[in-house]
């Protein structure tokens, strides 16, 4: 990594110039330490940031710090010790709070409504009016000392003794919609007008299948893509083992930004690339943008399959007759198969205040790691096993879940291939009074299990065009 004095680190990609500014931060730190214990009890003069003096200063930070790395436990992160000024996974939605000006009792929750929506005379009436930020604005690292604090841990472990990936799910979800704040900041307000929820979780792709409970976990991110009221957040998990920082998993979240009563879409700011990495990232969020637009236009709810897509349901359901009657009402399930009606688990939530956002309806994160959890025992049920999870892809918020509500939860496996489980979750809303039901969101998961399942295979056709949205989502997820 270097840095380019004429282009002010344009080099760089955002992550790397954030790390830059960081590592700067800590050589200064060196220089103050080393400069107190000379005993002058003053700083260095400023003349010495470009003499070779300070490049000698700064690389002893750099190999003290590796030392500190390697004279660490394994699982504790040295930038995650004890003092340093990082932003803590518990703070973020602290910081989201005092961003908008959010109650944190549910008692006076109303009067907070009230006062955020005066503040609707403050929102942009076009995008032009917004100045124009850049990537590194929204860029954020927030920390997870899962290693470093044994009494945060009990919150994420399971009973296995791994990390509950409903947990993670939660935590990002607050940091995207933290991330599209830091990109709308406007240092002259107070509180900030807008509501930015969760539309869609585009794709989670997990580069590994482990996450350790005793080693600390660290999130990176910033906006990748803006369109007139919709931001597109990109996140990066890395956990710290044997010394270094690997991946774990990279996330797309894509963000609206609503009025301060939460009923019409609000402008955002415009979004410009430096450099060419950022132009691809910004060109990747266009055709993102474009492929979700392409997959809408051809579901099975509004088209009618493929071709390809009838020869295989027709080939399914000649599976499953019985030969011995030539009947076409008579079905047999074929060997090593399982009916798709009899693959489902269901749940039931009530909607507490307790697992309210910022805008008094239900957490976003929350629904998430109950229907992750829901799907991944469907998974469990279904293979035999504890499944890993591969990728959550196509996460659909269509509308919000108010609080009291009654949240039925409906888990399929609608696709299965090899050792590959492909699940759909439904969640509802049902109201009592009314006996109605209005869908809220829908869940795609794909898990892998230790050893290859059974064949899924449908009887009617709703059951048909299920098991082909799985086989598309499947095909997206997993590399034929």
């Amino acid at each position: 990594m270097t840095y380019n004095p004429e282009t002010g680190g344009g080099n760089l990609s955002v992550r790397q110039r954030c790390v830059l500014q960081r590592e700067s931060q800590v050589s200064l730190l060196f220089l103050f330490c080393l400069s107190f214990h000379s005993g002058s009890g003053t700083l260095f003069p400023a003349s010495i940031m470009l003499s070779p003096r300070f490049l000698v200063l700064r690389s002893a930070a750099s190999l003290a710090s590796r030392s500190l790395c390697t004279a660490s436990k394994p699982g504790k992160a040295p930038d995650m010790a004890e003092g340093n000024p990082l932003l803590h996974v518990s703070n973020v939605r602290n910081r989201l709070r005092e961003i908008v000006g959010a109650s944190t009792n549910w008692s006076d929750h109303q009067q907070a409504l009230e006062e955020r929506v005066s503040l609707s005379s403050m929102l942009a009436q076009s995008q032009s009016e917004l100045p124009t930020k850049r990537m590194k604005d929204s860029f954020l690292e927030v920390h997870l000392p899962l290693g470093s604090e044994p009494e945060l841990r009990e919150k994420y472990l399971t009973y296995h003794n791994t990390v509950r990936f409903g947990r993670i799910l939660e935590d990002l979800d607050s940091l995207a919609v933290l991330i599209s704040y830091s990109h709308t900041y406007n240092p002259d307000l107070k509180r900030s007008p807008l509501s930015i929820v969760t539309a869609l979780v585009d794709k989670i792709d997990m580069r590994q299948h482990v996450i350790y409970p005793d080693c600390d976990i660290k999130f990176t991110g910033h906006v990748t893509w803006v369109g007139r009221s919709s931001i597109e957040a990109k996140m990066h998990m890395s956990q710290y083992r044997d010394g270094a920082y690997a991946p774990v998993l990279d996330a797309t979240f894509v963000m609206v930004a609503r009025d301060p009563a939460n009923k019409r879409a609000a402008f955002v700011n415009p979004l410009k690339p430096e450099g060419p990495e950022e132009e691809k990232l910004l060109q990747e969020g266009e055709a993102n943008k474009a492929r979700r637009v392409e997959l809408s236009t051809a579901s099975l709810l509004k088209v009618a399959p493929t071709d390809q897509e009838r020869k295989i349901v027709h080939d399914l359901f000649l599976n499953t007759l019985d030969t011995n009657t030539v009947s076409f009402r008579s079905r047999v399930l074929p060997h090593r198969s399982v009916w798709m009606e009899d693959a489902k688990l269901k749940g039931l939530e009530i909607c507490h205040p307790q697992q309210r956002n910022i805008f008094n309806r239900i957490f976003g994160g929350f629904l998430m790691r109950k229907a992750y959890e829901l799907g991944w025992a469907n998974a469990c049920s279904f293979g035999g096993c504890r499944p890993s999870l591969v990728a959550v892809d196509d996460i659909l918020f269509q509308k919000p879940v108010e609080i009291g509500s009654l949240l039925m939860l409906s888990s399929q496996v609608c696709y299965t291939q090899g050792n590959y489980i492909q699940v759909r979750v439904h969640s509802e809303v049902f109201e009592p009074l009314t006996q109605q039901h209005n869908t809220t969101n829908i869940f795609h998961y794909t898990f892998a299990s230790d050893r290859d399942v059974p064949s899924i295979v449908p009887k009617s056709y709703g059951e048909s065009m299920l098991y082909l949205d799985g086989r598309r989502h499947f095909n997206q997820t997993v590399e034929p």
